[in-house]
């Protein structure tokens, strides 16, 4: 009977463990796998309130994410308080200061310092503010999340179109954005990855401060005089090429040299099919700015928004928050943020009507506005009509009417 009792024990005993070790493993694989805000709005019915602080307007690109964004934010029932810093850092940070004093739940920031403003965001932390960093990295913070374009696809795309377009190699220009900005570092890393056995020389290299399209211009004058004989520039963006564009066409090299720019702006997807400029590469930045507000509302929930070895990716055709979740991290410098990034496309001539014109990004009007005023009743040499003693013609060099004004005479006569 004792041995019997012993038995019983020993089963129950072990029962007990098994279940309080399913217990613990459970507890630890759910902690490790799930990021999840501070439950700050605990009330459904209390409104969530976004900040949303912009480095400038300047660049094309983001007046299309503010409108995204806060369309997308008010259809999931947030309130969106813009700001817009005009490049200036320390107007940024008084911005995020003034969004602290507010009580706001989540501040989404595209930095214009990605270190100056750091310690207006760990002020943010302090106050149990969540802070998204948007398109650009934020360095040394706890930031909740980073949502971007892939970077170094962005890179490696620029440098494959450097090399296509100069196949026996040559002399370029490297005409990069601000340094501030931690994007910049990581496409001109991953630029001069690609290009690296390709013999191409970067024989000038220089960062824009503050996105400077004017700086780009006076950079790249500056480099001709010295290499006027140069084969291509790579421009950290459309801005910035669009001004490079201009030096090069006063210098009576447009469509010789290869310029290469990224943003699909409107202005670089008529060179490309003009034939001055090579290659931009194409974000989808409303998916970005929708796909911003919709994980800003899940942190505002304190919904998880971060899981290891997921897919990360919304389901087809459905547009509910609860679906977006990042997969990685990336290092800012103090610790590993969450990372929600969205893969850039290559644009050439070859496919920008299927890219850019077809998504809608931009019409075929707008894009080959400049080929159709060129080309329409365009004749080859001139053409000229005689009618009664009246001469007319589509060239307007009084050069050419002299020579055949005999002719016109001899018409009228007849």
């Amino acid at each position: 009977m004792k041995r019997k009792f012993k038995r019983i024990s020993c089963a129950k005993k072990m029962t007990v463990l098994i279940l309080v070790i399913a217990i613990l493993l459970v507890s630890v694989m759910t902690g490790c796998s799930y990021n999840s805000a501070p439950k700050k709005v605990a009330d459904k019915k209390k409104s969530i309130n976004i900040g949303l602080c912009f480095d400038s307007f300047v660049i094309e690109r983001w007046l299309r994410e503010r409108d995204t964004f806060v369309t997308a934010a008010k259809e999931l029932g947030a309130k969106v308080n813009v700001q817009n810093a005009n490049g200036d850092v320390k107007e940024q940070i008084s911005q995020i200061d003034y969004l602290i004093s507010q009580n706001v739940d989540v501040i989404v920031i595209i930095a214009v310092d990605c270190e100056a403003i750091s310690d207006a965001v760990k002020r943010a932390k302090n106050k149990g503010i969540s802070v998204i960093s948007y398109d650009r990295l934020i360095k040394n913070v706890d930031a909740d999340l980073y949502i971007s374009f892939d970077n170094e696809t962005v890179g490696r795309d620029m440098g494959k179109a450097m090399k296509h377009a100069l196949p026996h190699g040559g002399k370029i220009f490297e005409i990069n954005g601000s340094s501030a900005d931690d994007n910049v570092i990581r496409v001109e890393k991953a630029f001069k990855q690609e290009i690296s056995e390709a013999g191409i020389d970067i024989v000038y290299s220089d960062y824009c401060k503050g996105w400077s399209a004017k700086a780009a211009g006076e950079y790249v004058e500056k480099a001709l005089e010295k290499y006027p004989d140069v084969d291509g520039i790579m421009c950290g963006n459309d801005d910035l090429a669009s001004e490079v564009a201009r030096v090069l066409s006063e210098n009576r090299l447009s469509g010789k040299v290869a310029l290469i720019g990224q943003d699909a702006d409107l202005l670089a997807c008529q060179r490309i099919v003009e034939g001055t400029q090579k290659m931009t590469e194409f974000k989808k930045v409303e998916e970005l700015a929708k796909t911003a507000a919709y994980f800003a509302v899940k942190i505002a929930k304190g919904e998880k928004y971060y899981k290891a070895g997921d897919s990360g990716q919304k389901k087809e055709n459905d547009e509910k928050s609860s679906d977006y979740i990042a997969t990685k991290k990336i290092d800012n410098g103090k610790s590993l943020v969450p990372y929600y990034s969205l893969k850039p496309v290559m644009v050439t001539k070859s496919n920008l009507d299927s890219i850019i014109i077809d998504s809608g990004f931009h019409t075929k009007e707008e894009v080959y506005l400049n080929v159709t005023k060129k080309k329409a009743p365009q004749m080859s040499g001139f053409k000229i009509i005689c009618r009664k003693g009246e001469w007319h013609s589509h060239d307007t060099l009084s050069a050419v009417f002299r020579i055949f004004r005999r002719l016109c005479r001899g018409c009228a006569a007849g």
